[in-house]
């Protein structure tokens, strides 16, 4: 064993943890309650309770910054639902799948099809060919399934909104079976991407979920705190300050389990007996690096051209970072690297998309007679976001380029 490592791992055997149970500090951890949530649950309840008598419900989509506690409700619901419907002998079964994970319909369509016992073999199938085992399986079920479709704004983005339509049309084959479909997105204006034709199909309702404030994080973080640290291991200050951060960012919720996750990770390094304000801080640090250095991994080609855009556009000027600026230098960057620009709508969408990972932060100002525009700024220094691009393959030679609509800046 490398020399040092048994050293690491007796030290962290040895010392009393802090932790005793990391996984509900996790994002995807379920509690037994949902602090702050009961209006959204309550209301979700009552759309999906008639699936309990055999009827098919409205379909559902939610909306919601990421944190906001849509995923957890959702589940949390269901899990309830299908409970009550084993109880009852009603036959009600429900499909979960993430979109960003899926990625492609094929796979979407794999997963909700495991969910029915039909296996799908990963690659091989035509489309049309999945979907006739999946409608099989539905139809074998003899009752309802409720498929939920998280992030589904990525999946249609990507590979448009066919599959949504044909899983509406379902229902009108009475002979197949029953389909409540719950959408999930992080983008408000998911529904101006689909089809006239889908929009019809859909007869759904909407909920929308608002970033929680610094109150309502405190609460959740109190009751995870109860279930997964020893009794004086964690300073109220330090859960009070994970709540603040996370509020003053988005009221992200899953913000402010990682800080205090890795808060506490980092306290069981360093020995300490409990988690201060000062691990915090530390691990925001941490946090932030990480998710930067991931974010930038995982960009497409025409994200990192806007987001190079929005660093070369803040470094010649501090105070304005406006979507007509960021655009100009962005066409500029794509002449240099040989690609063909996006229309300036699709750029103002990838950067509510940058927005919504947190690598930058947008907000839509008024510029009086001149109308409205975003204001952009990096959710990192410029000394940092250098370093980061530097290791960027294709285009890390674009840092000491000055692009020509910044040349006449101030």
């Amino acid at each position: 064993m490398q020399e040092g490592l048994s050293e690491i791992f007796e030290h962290f055997l040895g010392e009393p943890a802090i932790l005793t149970n990391r996984e509900v500090l996790r994002p995807d951890y379920v509690p037994e309650s949902l602090p702050h949530r009961d209006e959204q649950i309550h209301r979700l309840g009552w759309i999906l309770a008639p699936v309990l008598k055999g009827s098919r419900c409205s379909n559902v989509f939610i909306y919601g910054k990421p944190g906001t506690g849509k995923t957890a409700v959702v589940r949390y619901v269901l899990a309830h639902l299908v409970r009550k419907s084993h109880e009852l002998h009603t036959p009600v079964e429900a499909s979960y799948v993430n979109c960003r994970m899926a990625g492609t319909d094929y796979r979407v369509l794999s997963e909700v099809s495991e969910s029915l016992g039909v296996h799908i073999p990963f690659t091989g199938l035509a489309t049309n060919e999945v979907f006739d085992r999946f409608k099989a399986g539905l139809a074998s079920l003899q009752g309802l399934l409720t498929i939920v479709l998280d992030e589904v704004d990525v999946l249609v983005k990507q590979h448009g909104d066919n599959l949504l339509y044909e899983l509406t049309r379902i229902n009108e084959a009475s002979a197949i079976g029953k389909l409540v479909f719950i959408g999930v997105s992080n983008d408000l204006n998911f529904k101006d991407l689909l089809d006239p034709r889908v929009l019809s199909s859909l007869s759904e309702e909407e909920l929308v979920f608002r970033p929680y404030v610094a109150d309502e994080l405190y609460d959740i973080l109190s009751e995870r705190a109860k279930l997964s640290f020893l009794d004086g291991a964690l300073e109220d200050s330090a859960l009070r300050l994970c709540a603040a951060l996370a509020a003053a960012e988005h009221g992200d919720a899953r913000r402010a389990l990682d800080l205090l996750r890795v808060s506490a990770e980092l306290a069981e390094r360093e020995g300490a007996k409990s988690v201060s304000e000062a691990h915090v801080r530390q691990a925001q640090r941490k946090i932030e690096e990480n998710r930067v250095d991931e974010a930038l991994k995982t960009l497409p080609l025409h994200q990192r051209l806007v987001l190079y855009s929005i660093y070369h556009t803040s470094r010649v000027n501090m105070k304005d970072c406006l979507t007509g600026d960021i655009y100009e230098v962005y066409t500029d960057l794509c002449g240099k690297t040989g690609v063909d620009p996006l229309t300036q709508r699709r750029i103002s969408g990838l950067i509510n998309e940058l927005d919504v990972l947190g690598v930058v932060n947008a907000k839509l100002v008024s510029r009086g007679r001149h109308g409205r525009s975003k204001r952009v700024r990096l959710n990192m220094p410029l000394a940092a976001a250098q370093e980061h691009f530097k290791s960027d393959p294709r285009l890390g030679v674009l840092l000491s380029y000055l692009p020509r609509h910044l040349r006449k800046a101030p």
